[in-house]
């Protein structure tokens, strides 16, 4: 009798506990993130002037146009949805330092930087751990500014307080190194181009 008392009661337990951390707990942080913060909660996308999302502030993207800051250099391949949104997955090359594979691809990039006269920052030449890192330095973004104000016809002096309002501090004001978001200043890029056209 008490073997089935313990199984009924091992039962009972395994149902509280499923019922709190499977329905009651995911329940109430989804309410929260929902009601307090809703932008990150829903993947932190941004939409352009047509309601269309253009991406996530959370993930990089592969910017090639020269009206464009381009981001780090990533190991994956962004793959575009018909709605911009990245869809990449996340992940390295995973090639040791001793790769001649890595070598040739840091060399063939800082080259193409020297050919622009850029200085070969770090984040430029380097892909991240994850490979969709959606930030790049300060550092990075000024070597950039020549090139994109050149391509969009407007001065350099339009583009230095964009990249100051989209600068991401540290996080938790301890952790890691400010960063430039890379879509939010593209599409502020696109927003101010947008403005001078209408006036």
């Amino acid at each position: 009798m008490s073997i089935i008392r313990e199984i009924f009661r091992a039962v009972r337990i395994t149902l509280v506990i499923w019922l709190l951390t499977a329905m009651i707990y995911p329940l109430f942080i989804l309410l929260v993130g929902q009601s307090i913060f809703p932008f990150s909660a829903n993947g932190s996308i941004i939409s352009n002037v047509n309601a269309q999302p253009i991406g996530s502030t959370l993930i990089g993207q592969g910017f090639t146009s020269d009206r464009y800051f381009h981001g780090r250099p990533s190991a994956v391949r962004y793959s575009q949805g018909q709605k911009a949104q990245p869809t990449g997955i996340s992940g390295g090359s995973n090639f040791a330092p001793t790769n001649p594979q890595l070598r040739e691809r840091i060399l063939k990039q800082a080259e193409e930087l020297q050919n622009e006269n850029k200085q070969a920052v770090a984040d430029l030449i380097y892909t991240s751990g994850s490979g969709l890192d959606p930030h790049i330095s300060l550092k990075a973004a000024r070597e950039q500014i020549a090139r994109v104000a050149q391509a969009r016809g407007i001065k350099e002096d339009d583009i230095i307080p964009l990249i100051t309002r989209y600068i991401d501090g540290r996080f938790l004001g301890i952790f890691g190194e400010p960063g430039v978001n890379i879509l939010r200043l593209n599409y502020a890029l696109d927003l101010q181009q947008i403005n001078r056209e209408q006036n």
